[in-house]
């Protein structure tokens, strides 16, 4: 037992040491983009309401929701004040189904996955969030996809007139919404690479596999409840046992946004009916998303 215990110590600080420093700098330059660049970013996407885009206001959505920092919860009360500002619900569900995906935060978490992973995660995220406003856009053009209803204004945790004490309770509060899910993704993977032989892994979600890689990979993202952060170390030690970026790619999609909260937040403003059809796209999108890549790559 001491000897197992050694094992897992031993790869739980050396995954710790390779990947700490993105951790530390995402919490740094999320709680920057957090203060400093929230209210702009939120600004760029409301002013969207004044320009006849048509169907290509999707575009802007989904890269400005992928740019926002907040969490879905924080997402929907902003969701329903663009909502009243006249935003159109093809735009919301763009920067709603990317803000879910990613953020600034998770996009430099994911630098230690290496450059082919973070552009697959970028693209696909991005595309994800076009999607969504696209087929909201084609199906629900005459009415209403939402109900913002019981939504107040969101409340800004950021009001510290000191600039810096600003920043640093934005990162105190960050590292305690995360920092727990971080450790536990580093034990995960840590366990994982004392325990699982790097070959049956790759045969089951290698390009040799990839079909059924791709869904198991879509499917195993639903029920495993971790911040994006905390999955990074876990992805990071799958890819290096052989997992196919298709494979990774379908399940960085089906994580965040099947995370139970993340659900839970959805299901008050979509009503059942719409909240099946949104499980759905996620699954549909993300196997198809994670075969396109094997086949690209």
């Amino acid at each position: 037992m001491q000897r197992e215990f050694v094992y897992v110590w031993y790869y739980f600080t050396v995954q710790l040491r390779q990947i700490a420093l993105y951790y530390a700098i995402g919490i740094v330059l999320g709680s920057v983009i957090s203060v400093f660049a929230k209210e702009r970013i939120h600004g760029m996407f409301c002013s969207l309401g004044d320009k006849k885009m048509g169907i290509l206001g999707v575009i802007p959505a989904s890269i400005l929701g992928i740019a926002s920092p907040l969490c879905m919860y924080g997402t929907i009360p902003l969701a329903a004040s663009f909502s009243r500002s006249g935003i159109r619900d093809d735009w919301l569900a763009a920067f709603m189904m990317s803000s879910i995906l990613l953020n600034p935060q998770l996009i430099i978490y994911s630098t230690a996955l290496g450059s082919a992973a973070l552009a697959v995660r970028l693209v696909s995220c991005f595309v994800c969030g076009c999607m969504a406003g696209i087929l909201i856009r084609i199906f629900y053009k005459k009415k209403s996809f939402f109900n913002f209803t019981g939504f107040d204004e969101p409340h800004n945790h950021d009001t510290d007139p000191n600039i810096f004490l600003r920043l640093i309770k934005n990162i105190g509060r960050n590292i305690k919404a995360t920092g727990a899910w971080f450790l536990v993704g580093v034990l995960l993977s840590a366990l994982f690479q004392r325990y699982v032989p790097a070959d049956r892994f790759a045969a089951l979600f290698g390009k040799a596999n990839e079909g059924f890689g791709v869904l198991m990979a879509a499917t195993i993202g639903v029920p495993l409840y971790a911040c994006g952060g905390g999955t990074i170390p876990l992805i990071r030690e799958w890819l290096y046992s052989g997992m196919s970026i298709g494979s990774a790619a379908a399940f960085m999609l089906t994580d965040p946004s099947t995370k139970i909260t993340n659900l839970g937040a959805l299901k008050i403003v979509l009503g059942v009916r719409r909240f099946l059809l949104y499980l759905a796209f996620v699954m549909l999108f993300s196997f198809a998303a994670g075969m396109a890549v094997n086949l690209i790559l």
